[in-house]
């Protein structure tokens, strides 16, 4: 397993191009060291499209799935800072979910992240989630160019909670219901030629429309660590 935690904070956006300098020193000044100081909260990641829309993807990693529905979690989005307030207004087209990790496999992190996101009916859920952690994920790791490979589902009715951040953007969120992970080590032609094809392997034939791929690179990290 090469995820932090059982749980996660999958989030996709844009951000308006007068916002741009205001969200880098917000997101890495304020946000992910907020963020990564929350209980629970083992690690944050945001990435940035190489051939992706939205421009963005940001990871949080957690103990538990219950870490994001926890009071520490909802008290920090429902009491904005100053500075949130400020950034918030600048975010376009967000896509937003709060998961279980379902699977995860891999020998540590890359540089390089692949998003599939799509939705299957609830019939085939079960099933589905079988298939991937038992056949799909292992099978997409023999490949030397993958560093990881991550399953994660979301909870619908968690992730459509409002909050006071929430209200503050724009637009509403939405929010993908499966979601899986690639990570890559390698240069980034191969990786995305190896990620082009495993988004088409019939293990997302249950999957209609077919999975949203977007290929991004990691810009910022930011662990949780405990004091010395």
């Amino acid at each position: 397993m090469s995820l932090a935690g059982k749980g996660a904070v999958a989030i996709w956006h844009d951000i308006a191009p007068e916002g741009r300098a205001d969200f880098y020193h917000w997101h890495g000044t304020e946000h992910m060291p907020e963020r990564a100081a929350i209980t629970g909260f083992l690690r944050g990641r945001r990435y940035v499209a190489l051939d992706a829309a939205p421009e963005y993807f940001n990871l949080y990693e957690t103990q538990s799935r219950a870490t994001t529905t926890g009071p520490e979690y909802l008290a920090r989005l429902n009491d904005p800072t100053p500075l949130t307030r400020a950034t918030a207004k600048h975010f376009r087209n967000v896509s937003r979910s709060l998961c279980a990790v379902a699977g995860s496999f891999g020998h540590g992190q890359g540089g390089l992240i692949a998003t599939l996101r799509y939705a299957i009916d609830d019939d085939q859920a079960q099933m589905h989630e079988r298939r991937m952690v038992h056949d799909a994920l292992p099978a997409f790791m023999q490949s030397p160019v993958v560093a990881g490979c991550h399953l994660l589902v979301a909870d619908a009715a968690a992730s459509a909670v409002e909050t006071a951040e929430k209200k503050l953007r724009v637009e509403k969120n939405l929010i993908p219901r499966w979601i899986v992970l690639i990570e890559g080590w390698n240069d980034v032609e191969p990786f995305t030629t190896l990620c082009r094809k495993l988004a088409a392997d019939p293990v997302f034939d249950v999957a209609s429309p077919a999975p949203i791929l977007g290929i991004y690179r990691l810009q910022n990290s930011r662990s949780h660590f405990e004091p010395l």
